[in-house]
């Protein structure tokens, strides 16, 4: 994901990558919105744009884009060539394998070809260090054309607010629904903002500004997710 090289893949093999389409399914209406969001800040990119999907995993975000602009190409990023694997076996069922390139390396490790616009969703909080959160967004950047589109979205949220144990509550309540065990919840508290999510809003607002891209704004939270849009900044 950037060139800090955090191995992240690790934690997605080849049994949690068959799993991860219905993982979360008791939380679809909040992904459908996510993808509502970005088909809108994408909207109007050209009739033939090319998209990096960073940190891609099955490659949900590709499948929702590639009926709805027949002619846009995507490549598809991510360090676990299990989760790649779903990815283009989805690809090549449904019918837009010939318009993907995967990669299952790191963003930092693919080629400077450059693309019209990139999404990054629910990828950069595994990169607990400042300096590697933001070379990865910096990666990023380096990929896209100026001008460029940005849709990230993450798990983030500011735990020194008061109201943090209330939005921290929800989302509990929200991974119960979802099937998490009191236990698996407990092991989440644990290491919420130690091993994923360490930085707030305005500190992820402040890496992406500073690895190139224009000021962020802030366009969707739901509890622990946040998403931002922003452009790549003319140097």
């Amino acid at each position: 994901m950037s060139s800090a090289r955090t191995d992240i893949s690790v934690h997605f093999d080849e049994a949690r990558a068959e799993v991860y389409d219905d993982q979360f399914a008791a939380m679809r209406a909040l992904k459908d919105c996510i993808h509502l969001l970005l088909e809108a800040h994408f909207a109007s990119l050209p009739e033939d744009a090319r998209i990096l999907v960073a940190g891609a995993g099955t490659g949900a975000e590709a499948r929702y884009l590639a009926p709805r602009f027949p002619k846009w190409r995507f490549t598809l990023i991510d360090p676990s060539a299990p989760m790649l694997a779903v990815a283009r076996r989805h690809a090549q069922a449904e019918g837009f394998a010939d318009r993907c390139t995967f990669h299952a390396d790191y963003v930092s490790g693919t080629p400077l070809e450059t693309h019209d616009a990139a999404t990054s969703l629910l990828v950069s909080h595994f990169l607990t260090e400042a300096p590697a959160r933001q070379a990865y967004f910096a990666d990023i950047a380096a990929r896209l054309k100026p001008g460029g589109k940005l849709f990230t979205v993450d798990l983030c949220t500011d735990d020194d607010a008061p109201n943090f144990a209330g939005v921290m509550s929800l989302w509990m309540e929200l991974l119960a629904l979802a099937g998490q065990t009191p236990e698996s919840r407990a092991n989440y508290l644990k290491s919420y903002g130690r091993d994923f999510a360490a930085h707030g809003p305005a500190e992820v607002a402040r890496m992406i500004e500073a690895a190139g891209f224009t000021p962020p704004a802030p366009i969707f939270q739901a509890a622990l997710i946040r998403g931002w849009t922003a452009q790549k900044a003319h140097s």
